[in-house]
């Protein structure tokens, strides 16, 4: 992976990119300078459950892994939440997923971008089914070996946002690995987390 700035970098990298792997393509992805959301999803073929929308606090373009995420999403507007949610179920659906999902956004100019889908249990499954009181592992289970959804009582949709503020911070082991560069970027670094939860957005900080 390499982060160019001009068309003379990346013209150079492609150059070396090519030496060192002539038979196999160069993927190209344009940064956008937007706020990155993560989706961890539930489908059974035929209904999608979303537990909730993860916020990231840091830029896009920090790895989901190292950006602290924040349930329920504080500064979104009900109409972009509606097309997350509508896209989510559209490609849960699209990729006959059964189980778990995770999808991750980014809302530049007010408009829904997808970044990657992954049709697995993503880090963030724990912290979600922590805070909204979902049993997301199990009801993924129960989906992948034939189980329904509704069947268990969930309707496709989202799930009601919970009243207290959720936070995910990433733990970085910088000071013990001191050859590590501690600039946050594409490539995750964190070494583990911590959550902090109130019903006040400022003060679940202080609880991590």
């Amino acid at each position: 992976m390499e982060i160019v700035y001009s068309d003379s970098e990346l013209l150079s990298y492609m150059t070396e990119a090519v030496k060192i792997n002539p038979d196999h393509p160069v993927l190209i992805d344009r940064y956008m300078l937007g706020k990155e959301v993560e989706v961890d999803a539930i489908c059974d073929g035929e209904t999608v459950l979303i537990p909730g929308i993860m916020e990231h606090v840091e830029r896009a373009g920090v790895h989901s892994g190292d950006s602290i995420a924040v349930y329920p999403p504080q500064y979104l507007s009900q109409d972009l939440k509606d097309k997350i949610t509508e896209i989510t179920i559209k490609i849960a659906k699209e990729l006959n997923t059964r189980g778990l999902v995770n999808i991750q956004f980014v809302i530049y100019k007010n408009e829904v971008y997808v970044i990657e889908v992954n049709p697995r249990s993503s880090r963030t499954v724990p912290f979600l089914s922590k805070v909204t009181g979902i049993p997301m592992a199990n009801l993924a289970t129960q989906a992948i070996m034939g189980g329904k959804l509704k069947e268990l009582g969930y309707e496709e949709g989202m799930w009601p946002e919970s009243e207290h503020v959720s936070v995910k911070v990433p733990v970085f082991s910088f000071a013990k690995l001191r050859r590590v560069e501690p600039t946050l970027g594409p490539e995750m670094k964190s070494t583990g987390e911590v959550m902090g939860r109130d019903v006040k957005y400022a003060k679940r900080f202080t609880k991590v």
